[in-house]
């Protein structure tokens, strides 16, 4: 329940130090939750590039957020959905910045129809969740390190957007991909399946680069108005709207805790919930079976991917 209905933020945006000389990439930063990160960072002087599908619907959000911040965040072309686009973009990116400090793993998809796949036909949500933004992370490593030392704590970070969905679902491998098993799972499980995911390679991801100065942190963002219930019906996206969901901006406050604040460095490897308070998920997320097993999954996924498509620069 103190998720659901969380006490008054302690944190507020204004506390965020200065974040000049630092860079930052935001997926999905166009609306929602991403947007209200995107529109701080901008504030405390980071450099931003929103990374998105449409350069449309970004260009209209960058000219949004310089009007609102004098500050002008920088389109990064991204579909998670398509691991040829998740590689094109990091490309571009890495050909244009040598250091990355914080990351975050902000876009997400919830409850589309079911018959919906990525490009290579894993189920679209755990797709672009989990795997989209797996092989994202991976690829950026090199800025991500060699963030590490011009960072003024010494560590960059790698934020990732969960969901309190994550209590509701575990792992179930053969869902993953299309087939009898997945097509048996409602889109909400999937969904929250995915969510689950999230918090395990966060996790793991902890565990393997902490000692490289890497802080990787999941967040429960909160019950928050956005683009995400498109798919919602619309009565019960207005019943969501009206009883359970916050005003978006609220979304926000977690993740920018966590990328951003010198006390989230005691938070590695953890499940922050609303408002930017420590929490815990369920019991198999902290498992080291559960994390190795799934982390090697993505693993596998990506070098098939890569051994199938020879690198180019063509999404």
């Amino acid at each position: 329940m103190s998720q659901m209905v969380p006490p008054k933020s302690k944190f507020k945006v204004d506390q965020i130090p200065d974040l000049g000389g630092r860079v930052a990439i935001v997926t999905g930063g166009n609306v929602g939750i991403g947007y209200e990160t995107i529109k701080a960072l901008l504030q405390h002087n980071a450099k931003v590039y929103m990374a998105s599908r449409s350069r449309e619907k970004a260009e209209a959000a960058i000219a949004s957020l310089k009007e609102a911040t004098g500050k002008e965040a920088i389109f990064l072309e991204l579909d998670l959905s398509s691991l040829a686009s998740v590689r094109k973009a990091a490309k571009v990116f890495l050909a244009q910045e040598h250091e990355l400090h914080i990351l975050f793993n902000n876009a997400g998809v919830m409850w589309p129809p079911i018959d919906w796949l990525t490009t290579e036909g894993y189920d679209l949500q755990f797709g672009t969740n989990v795997l989209g933004h797996f092989y994202f992370t991976e690829l950026l490593m090199p800025a991500l390190l060699a963030g590490v030392e011009s960072s003024p704590d010494h560590h960059t970070r790698v934020v990732t957007t969960s969901s309190s969905g994550a209590y509701l679902e575990t792992l179930h491998f053969d869902t993953f991909k299309d087939g009898p098993a997945r097509r048996k799972k409602t889109k909400e499980a999937l969904y929250y399946q995915s969510k689950f995911g999230n918090v395990v390679v966060a996790h793991q991801l902890a565990k393997r680069y902490a000692s490289k100065g890497i802080i990787s942190i999941s967040v429960n963002p909160g019950n928050i108005q956005t683009e995400l219930q498109r798919y919602v019906p619309a009565l019960a996206r207005r019943f969501m709207n009206a009883v359970l969901l916050y005003p978006t901006p609220y979304g926000a406050l977690t993740q920018l805790f966590a990328g951003t604040m010198p006390e989230a460095l005691n938070y590695n490897g953890e499940f922050l919930i609303p408002w930017a308070r420590l929490g815990k998920c369920r019991p198999e997320a902290y498992d080291p079976d559960v994390g190795e097993r799934l982390w090697n999954w993505l693993d596998e996924q990506v070098k098939a991917f890569e051994a199938s498509h020879p690198d180019s620069t063509t999404a």
